[in-house]
C-alpha cells in the first residue's frame, strides 16, 4: 500500500542494519562476526587489577570463512 513520506534524516546505520523507505516484500539483515580474546579481555568494572605476564592468544583457522553471506 503506497504511503506519503516526510522529511527523513538518518544519523547512523550499523553494519546489521536495513533502511528502507516504501513498499518490502520481505527483509533480513545479515552480519557474521568472529572474537578473538585472551584472558583479562572482557573484564569491567572500577578497581580491577589483572597481572597476566606473557599472556598470547594463538588463533589457527584454516578455512578462513565460517558463515558466507550471500
Amino acid at each position: 500500500m503506497p504511503a506519503k513520506v516526510g522529511a527523513v534524516k538518518v544519523s547512523n546505520i550499523s553494519s546489521s542494519s536495513i533502511f528502507n523507505i516504501g513498499d518490502v516484500y520481505s527483509m533480513s539483515p545479515q552480519s557474521t562476526a568472529k572474537t578473538y580474546a585472551g584472558s583479562g579481555s572482557f573484564n569491567t568494572g572500577n578497581g580491577i587489577r589483572i597481572n597476566l605476564n606473557k599472556s598470547n592468544t594463538y588463533i589457527n583457522d584454516s578455512d578462513k570463512i565460517d558463515q558466507t553471506i550471500s
